[in-house]
């Protein structure tokens, strides 16, 4: 299982203002800790890598600088990076989420709404708290805006009672999010702990609830972490099991569940048939990446390709998979820094070589 860290909740306020910490100067460094669980590169082309407990590092091509609390971070566990239109940068972290504009980090203020009003924009960006609250943030631009998701009766849903995980300091709640994403026409997809999958579209909700999106009969729970859209409109929802083609009508969205890979065959025969992170690339191929199998391909057809990330003796553990600006792929793990694909493996990327 992956650690899982939530956002705490700043309570209900009334637009108040945002905390801005003095400028960031950071420490040029040489190396990236073992533990990068996240890749982004920004407009600029700088890269950014988010570590599990050493703040975040800023690599521009030729100097790599750490930034910690030290600087005005809000807290060293980075859980995800985005940009805004402005050029932004966004980091959330499990005290919150700050902003760096190039020269300080400001802490955003969260605002709940009472009456959880929903709103999808294109420049909107989004927010999960890692899986370890059932609450979903939406940032506008000015504001960071705490909603929930619409309940509905999961134990009719699901033919079956739905619980959620039980880990010391984590929420209860089946509604947890574990992952967003957005298709191809902009709808909102929110991927919970055990409580299935949602679309949003900027009016209303569709809900998916199947068997495998939830927990397994054999009490393990795998969770919507990745949200994908192959290229001939198929939605993935975490799993090699299932495919869904989306019924787009004048009065309600449904669904049409497809078989997916065949799993009770081949290399993935002896492995849970769930990825952690996904994306499509350039090509229109699907990568899809296991905590301890390695990164799966699949070109929408027959082939499906394995690739084992080795570091010696030790076993890669694989949180995230991401493209950057100009097609590369990056790796971030848990136990072996940074991975880069070469076009034929996965190698460790060393920035002393770059």
């Amino acid at each position: 299982m992956l650690s899982f860290i939530s956002c705490k909740r700043q309570g209900d306020v009334q637009a108040n203002k945002p905390v801005i910490n003095p400028k960031a100067t950071g420490k040029l460094v040489s190396y990236l800790p073992s533990s990068i669980w996240l890749i982004y590169q920004d407009q600029k082309d700088n890269y950014w890598f988010g570590s599990n407990g050493n703040g975040v590092y800023i690599f521009d091509g030729k100097e790599l600088r750490n930034y910690t609390t030290n600087d005005g971070l809000v807290d060293n566990t980075i859980r995800g990076v985005q940009e805004d239109h402005l050029g932004n940068i966004l980091l959330e972290t499990p005290e919150g989420v700050c902003k760096y504009d190039g020269i300080s980090f400001l802490t955003l203020n969260t605002i709940s709404s009472s009456t959880n009003e929903w709103k999808l924009d294109d420049s909107d960006l989004w927010f999960r708290c890692n899986g370890n609250a059932e609450d979903v943030y939406r940032y506008d631009g000015q504001y960071l805006y705490e909603l929930k998701l619409p309940r509905k009766d999961l134990s009719e849903g699901f033919g079956k009672y739905v619980r959620g995980l039980s880990f010391e300091g984590m929420s209860k709640s089946p509604y947890s999010i574990f992952g967003i994403n957005k298709d191809e026409v902009g709808n909102i997809w929110f991927g919970t702990v055990t409580a299935g999958a949602f679309r949003y579209d900027g009016d209303s909700f569709l809900w998916v609830a199947e068997d495998e999106l939830t927990e397994l009969p054999d009490g393990r729970v795998p969770g919507v972490r990745s949200i994908l859209e192959d290229k001939n409109g198929f939605i993935w929802l975490s799993n090699f099991i299932s495919k869904y083609r989306i019924n787009e009508s004048e009065l309600i969205d449904s669904y049409t569940k497809l078989p997916a890979i065949e799993v009770s065959k081949g290399e993935l025969k002896e492995r849970l048939p769930y990825f952690n992170s996904g994306l499509r690339d350039n090509n229109g191929d699907l990568w899809m990446t296991t905590y301890t199998g390695g990164v799966w391909k699949y070109d929408g057809g027959s082939k499906l390709q394995n690739y084992q990330i080795s570091n010696g003796e030790i076993e890669v553990l694989i949180i995230s998979i991401y493209q950057d600006n100009h097609g590369t792929l990056w790796l971030g793990t848990d136990n072996a820094g940074v991975y880069k694909f070469t076009g034929e493996k996965f190698e460790k990327f060393d920035i002393l070589e770059n």
